[in-house]
């Protein structure tokens, strides 16, 4: 049974199979993308919610210096691009990373892969489509048509967010507010949600809130998708044109408003600020990848793949630079941590067209990175359906409009019901994690095969440099700066050292009684002006005292040590997934002395496993059980329906 699982597709066999139909599904995917159209859906897939929302907090945590940081990011991601661009080369078909892995490491891990994009597309659509919704009741409230009596179009809270962001917000707000704080002083995101909470209409208990708009988008794009390849790319094409043309706009004007003393100093929270970005930054990147998915809709896939990859990463790059150095000059940088920086840079010099300008681009770069990501799924579901691991209407293609029609339909359902009701922070994770997952197995799988003499070279391959005169010197490197320069740290990680819990955290954890103690304990140690315990507002109190005054008062405080500080078991399950990737980077030096593995790939696979490490241990667990959801599906259908089960088939 092991070697049924881990059975491998041949390389020469994909290509036999592409090339004649495979098999009783006689209708075939229209051959129509060129490399300009390649690019033109990367950028559509990276130019989105990056440049026009997270590099706003990005660019208010690490400050001008947060270029390096979208530089850090496109190098990481041109590694994976690297190896999707040498696979794609060598199999040139519908699928990305499910096929590859097929072809590099068997049936079960190829398997786990499709799982785990499945999720990637699924999440990532549900992610962009509850953003599109924020930008566009964010734009309706705009519209003002004085003679027509319109002052802004205002969709009520509850139908623009969906029902656990509100709930949770609800009772968040609760806490705070029992904390002492003003329901005016509430951040405005709380406020939103807590409001959408309270004005819903009911059912009995249960409160009605949907996100409608992001179903809306869903709707439209399935159906766009739906019709065809053709009219997907002319979509994204003008989509793209429309952004771009944008962009470059508020490039134009921009520069004649940088103020220079803004980019000093250049990075105002130091190393720490820039990498507090991370995983805001490369989500911004995600969806290049899914340029792989249409190979099969390539004219020349073996050439143009990796180049519109490439070509992708590098413009993207470039913008975003440029993007965060602008806003940087414009604007001081910490105060641009809001959900528009592009509009409200603009509205700080008064330039109200160009906000308004920004705001309707905004709503086309988002449907454009949802089409892209919409479009990916179908052929993931597809490819795995004609390899006999779904039933076999996941492949069937539309006689007139030669797309994966079932397919398409199935992946609107799956996105447009959970993105009612699913919280975008949850979503935003999971999404990364999968995208994560599937590059490390990417890069890894260029490394198994690199040495292999049976395996059907194409035309690009990744530059070969010997990794282990590099790698090995890296890695002592880093552990040995690692306990120098930040020894302290270091050290409270391998010792499990106990933690101090953060603020928010702290305050809404407290009962009425232990609020009441740290009320007491605050009216001690404040400002003489604070003198009704009942007023305090402890949150913002404790949250402005510097590190180290915060420090000696939740040391001195007298409310339950398991409420201060987090140890033991509860503190070292967070640092699970470091461990995972500190024994991973042993594991993968020992094979760079004694295999001479390939650098780009290794480098590749280290820095997305350390990203994908970084993003918490709830994300893991989210991420193992849907793995394992998948594995019963597997072992349910997969595993007796397959392809490779039945050769004679």
């Amino acid at each position: 049974m092991f070697e049924k699982l881990f059975r491998k597709k041949s390389i020469s066999k994909i290509l036999q199979d592409a090339a004649k139909g495979y098999g009783d599904h006689e209708n075939t995917l229209h051959k129509t993308l060129g490399v300009r159209d390649l690019t033109a859906f990367g950028i559509a897939a990276i130019i989105g919610a990056g440049i026009f929302s997270t590099i706003g907090k990005a660019s208010a945590d690490g400050g001008p210096a947060v270029i390096f940081l979208f530089i850090f990011t496109a190098v990481a991601c041109s590694f994976a691009a690297f190896a999707y661009a040498e696979f794609a080369s060598m199999v040139p078909v519908s699928g990305s990373a499910y096929t590859y892995s097929y072809v590099a490491f068997g049936e079960l891990v190829a398997w786990i892969i499709g799982w785990s994009l499945i999720m990637e597309y699924s999440i990532g659509n549900i992610t962009v489509a509850i953003s599109w919704s924020d930008y566009f009741t964010g734009l309706l409230s705009t519209i003002k048509i004085p003679f027509l009596g319109i002052d802004g179009i205002h969709v009520p809270d509850w139908m623009t967010m969906d029902y656990l962001s509100a709930y949770n917000g609800h009772k968040h707000a609760e806490a705070l507010l029992a904390a002492g704080k003003n329901l005016a002083a509430l951040d405005p995101a709380t406020a939103l949600a807590n409001n959408a909470w309270l004005t819903a209409p009911k059912i009995g208990d249960f409160h009605l809130v949907a996100d409608i708009p992001a179903l809306g988008i869903i709707i439209l794009i399935t159906w766009l998708i739906y019709r065809g390849m053709k009219e997907s790319r002319n979509a994204s094409n003008a989509m793209v044109v429309v952004k771009l043309a944008v962009i470059l706009l508020v490039l134009a004007v921009g520069i004649f408003y940088v103020d220079t003393k803004n980019w000093d100093p250049f990075a105002p929270n130091g190393v720490a600020g820039v990498l507090k970005g991370v995983s805001a930054v490369f989500f911004a990147y995600i969806g290049f990848d899914a340029i792989s998915t249409t190979a099969e809709e390539c004219k020349n896939p073996q050439r143009d793949l990796p180049r519109g990859m490439m070509w992708a990463i590098i413009i993207c790059t470039i913008l975003y630079v440029a993007i965060a150095l602008v806003l940087t000059g414009i604007v001081k940088s910490d105060t641009l941590a809001v959900g528009d920086p592009l509009a409200f840079v603009f509205d700080q010099i008064n330039l109200k067209l160009m906000s308004g300008i920004i705001a309707v681009s905004a709503v086309f770069a988002m449907a454009s990175v949802l089409l892209v990501f919409q479009m990916g799924q179908p052929r993931i579901w597809m490819s795995m359906s004609r390899d006999g691991l779904l039933p076999k209407s996941f492949s069937k293609i539309h006689p007139k409009y030669k797309t994966p029609s079932f397919a398409t339909i199935v992946v609107g359902f799956v996105v447009a019901v959970p993105s009612l009701f699913m919280n975008l922070t949850i979503v935003t994770d999971l999404c990364s994690i999968g995208t994560l997952f599937a590059f490390v197995l990417v890069c890894a799988g260029v490394l198994v095969l690199q040495n292999r003499p049976d395996v059907q070279r194409g035309k690009f391959k990744i530059p070969y440099l010997n990794s282990k005169f590099i790698i090995p010197v890296v890695f002592i490197a880093t552990i040995a700066f690692a306990f120098t320069k930040y020894g302290k740290e270091t050290k409270a990680f391998f010792f499990n050292s106990p933690k101090t819990i953060q603020t928010v955290t702290f305050v809404t954890s407290l009962s009425g009684e232990e609020l009441k103690i740290v009320k007491e304990e605050i009216v001690k140690n404040a400002a003489p002006q604070i003198i009704l315990t009942e007023k305090v507002d402890a949150e913002s109190y404790l949250s402005a005292l510097p590190a180290d005054r915060y420090e000696q008062f939740i040391s001195a405080s007298k409310v339950p040590v398991e409420k201060k500080y987090e140890s033991g078991w509860s503190l070292f399950k967070h640092k699970i997934p470091m461990w995972i990737f500190l024994i991973i980077c042993v594991v993968i030096t020992y094979y760079c002395i004694t295999k001479n593995l390939s650098l780009i790939p290794v480098l590749g696979l280290i820095s997305c496993l350390y990203m994908m490490c970084e993003l918490g241990i709830s994300n893991w667990i989210g991420f193992g059980i849907w793995l394992v959801v998948g594995l019963v599906v597997y072992f349910a259908y997969g595993y007796r329906h397959s392809k490779l089960a039945h050769p004679e088939v």
